[in-house]
């Protein structure tokens, strides 16, 4: 038995939680993991798992080898990133979780710029709104904007989306343009189905923070989707800028209440917390901060 896959597996079971979870990630069966434990605990003479039906949690000894496992790995991992190459060279696979509208309108170039620069880096994208489960689905990092709830995953902030209020022209014509927040209330509103507030928040001219609610005309998941059912005039919509820059910037769409400061959004990059963290996986986390802007950027993406 390959004592390496031993310990490697011995790893992602206690991350991932289970067995099945395990093997899943690891792309082998669940039978499989089970020898590989077994055999590991024979061969250390010690009891690394109290196992249940439901669950596995740590013996001591399962602990103390944990500690030292992750420390071996993440120098075996950091070599075969490089290969063994003076030049630094890295490679092996990063799996990425993207949100649909974002991942492809801003970070895909970002990924192709980066496989350009590593070409022996594999990169395996998923794209889609619906939040993974990172440790149970084998995912290196996923990109979330958004709050972030609490986590047993680390996270670093990328970016600081904004938001605008948009319409089209003959919408505005029609309805009018408000000079404040409480002249929207009466508009139809094309919301987001996904934003957790159904009150847009904002601060007005003079700093002063408010929120306004609007009667929903339509429901989406899809920011793409809203910002053609704004442009067709059915509604107004508080939408991220990149979605509504096009057609801002082409006259299909117009900016309303340009005055006031609407509710942001934060972009993080979040990931395992494991200690043995791929080199080529904090090497593209490393890339994308350098180019979204850093924990200090507002609106760059």
């Amino acid at each position: 038995m390959n004592r390496f896959e031993e310990i490697e597996t011995f790893v992602r079971t206690v991350e991932a939680g289970t067995f099945t979870a395990a093997a899943q990630q690891l792309g082998v069966a669940k039978s499989l993991v089970s020898r590989r434990i077994s055999e590991l605990e024979k061969r250390l003479g010690a009891q690394l798992f109290t196992r249940t039906t439901r669950t596995l949690s740590l013996t001591e000894e399962g602990r103390a080898l944990h500690t030292r496992a992750t420390g071996l790995l993440a120098e075996w991992h950091d070599m075969e990133s490089v290969g063994g190459d003076p030049a630094g060279v890295l490679s092996g696979r990063i799996r990425i979780s993207l949100p649909l509208s974002f991942g492809l309108m801003r970070v895909g170039p970002l990924i192709t710029a980066f496989s350009a620069l590593h070409p022996a880096v594999q990169c395996d994208v998923q794209f889609s709104d619906r939040k993974v489960d990172l440790i149970a689905e084998g995912f290196d990092l996923a990109l979330r904007i958004g709050d972030l709830p609490d986590s047993t995953l680390k996270a670093r902030k990328l970016a600081t989306l904004e938001a605008c209020v948009v319409a089209s022209p003959a919408f505005v014509a029609e309805w009018g343009k408000p000079t404040t927040a409480d002249g929207l209330a009466s508009m139809p509103e094309l919301r987001f189905g996904l934003r957790e507030r159904k009150r847009w928040q904002y601060l007005d001219p003079t700093g002063t923070a408010g929120e306004v609610e609007l009667a929903a005309r339509m429901v989406a998941d899809s920011g793409e989707f809203l910002r053609d059912a704004a442009t067709a005039g059915l509604g107004v919509a508080l939408l991220p800028r990149f979605i509504a820059e096009d057609a801002l910037a082409s006259g299909d769409l117009v900016e309303v209440l340009t005055d006031h400061h609407w509710a942001t959004l934060d972009l993080h990059a979040v990931y395992p917390a494991t200690s043995h963290l791929p080199l080529r996986v904090r090497a593209f986390i490393d890339y994308l901060i350098a180019h979204c802007g850093g924990a200090g950027a507002t609106a760059v993406v």
